[in-house]
């Protein structure tokens, strides 16, 4: 049995608090439809939107939620194009789609931008896995590629002499618990703390731990087992003694249980709402019991005090790729390069993300960017 403490004195690697620049990956069954709202950030629906913020999201990735959402534009664009079709329905597509992916030109594009490390998301929160793994979902089996997607990126970024890192949806997986997530207080009492669940997920990431030894374990949402994290901090370590974690670790299982009642719910978002109306800027969320640096999404939360940090986001306002955004939604160079210089001059690592279509091409709006960081920094 391992406890937090035997990680407290844990240095940040030399490797991850000079890194500087990494790429993140969106890329699944989400990049079929391809679609969300376009226009507004996250940080400002949650300021102005809260109690129905998913409804307006532009994240891509997030598209089977929003199309469950009654009223929301997902739902009304997937009315009209796809009209009953569900979500599942998408699968093939993909899989055919994805035959066309060629990691070698991932990799030489990510290393032409001048990338330390590359994030894979290898499940997100559809819950479908972009690996052959061998622990099946109970409650949708075979929901996996055959293609090894994992493996064949992380030899690619690997043999260019750059570290290789894994996401994984540990918080949501929509395959365990399908309900529509409109807020906060609704995301997590989403979580699934059922024990099969949290079997399912830590027998997942124990796989891709050893499979494929990971340089970050950047799990996403939360965790839905408190007892579970310090033994997979320690399992992780010992096969990857420099490996780091993010701080979405939040494992608090009795809230995640209560957030189920709906007096509860309500009283949580009542308190969120009030916090963000009383705040005047950007607020530092309550550390964890143990990481190795901090995240900022889209200018969500403070940049922390005293800890290495990463600030992560998309070159438009998704993670997914989104037909439905134009030109002009996206980090030009002189944006990105802007960006770069404000967040590594302030002690960060910038983690840019990119959102391939379905059949793995990454678009010029993404590439061009790129390129242009990648002829300053390199």
């Amino acid at each position: 049995m391992s406890s937090f403490e035997a990680f407290a004195s844990r240095p940040c690697p030399a490797w991850f608090r000079d890194a500087g620049f990494g790429i993140f990956i969106h890329w699944g069954i989400f990049s079929i439809p391809a679609w969300a709202p376009r226009g507004r950030a996250i940080h400002d629906l949650a300021r102005d939107h809260y109690d129905d913020m998913n409804a307006h999201i532009p994240y891509a990735e997030w598209y089977e939620n929003a199309a469950r959402l009654p009223g929301s534009p997902t739902a009304a664009h997937h009315k009209s194009t796809y009209g009953d079709r569900p979500y599942t329905s998408f699968r093939p597509e993909f899989d055919e789609a994805s035959k066309a992916f060629d990691a070698d030109a991932w990799a030489d594009l990510f290393k032409a931008a001048g990338a330390r490390y590359v994030v894979f998301v290898t499940k997100h929160h559809d819950g479908y896995c972009l690996w052959p793994t061998k622990i099946e979902s109970p409650w949708r089996p075979g929901w996996h590629t055959t293609r090894d997607f994992v493996g064949e990126l992380a030899e690619a970024v690997r043999k260019r002499g750059m570290r290789f890192a894994l996401y994984y949806s540990g918080g949501l997986d929509w395959t365990a618990r399908p309900e529509p997530i409109a807020n906060l207080g609704d995301m997590f009492a989403c979580v699934p703390t059922e024990r099969d669940y949290c079997d399912y997920a830590a027998a997942q990431v124990r796989e891709l731990i050893d499979r494929y030894e990971p340089s970050i374990l950047w799990n996403d949402i939360a965790w839905p087992s408190k007892a579970q994290v310090p033994e997979l901090f320690a399992h992780y370590y010992a096969r990857v003694p420099d490996g780091v974690v993010n701080d979405r670790w939040f494992a608090e299982d009795t809230l995640f249980n209560s957030l189920r009642d709906p007096e509860n719910r309500a009283s949580f978002n009542a308190l969120i709402k009030a916090r963000i109306a009383a705040s005047t800027g950007p607020q530092e969320n309550p550390p964890p019991p143990h990481c190795d640096f901090r995240t900022v999404e889209y200018g969500l939360g403070a940049i922390p005090k005293n800890k290495k940090w990463e600030s992560c986001r998309g070159l438009s306002l998704a993670f997914g790729y989104n037909r439905n955004e134009r030109p002009e939604d996206y980090l030009d160079a002189a944006g990105l390069i802007a960006l770069h210089h404000d967040v590594t001059s302030q002690g960060g690592n910038l983690l840019i993300n990119v959102g391939p279509m379905a059949d793995a091409t990454i678009p010029p709006e993404q590439r061009n960017p790129l390129l242009a960081l990648g002829s300053r920094i390199r």
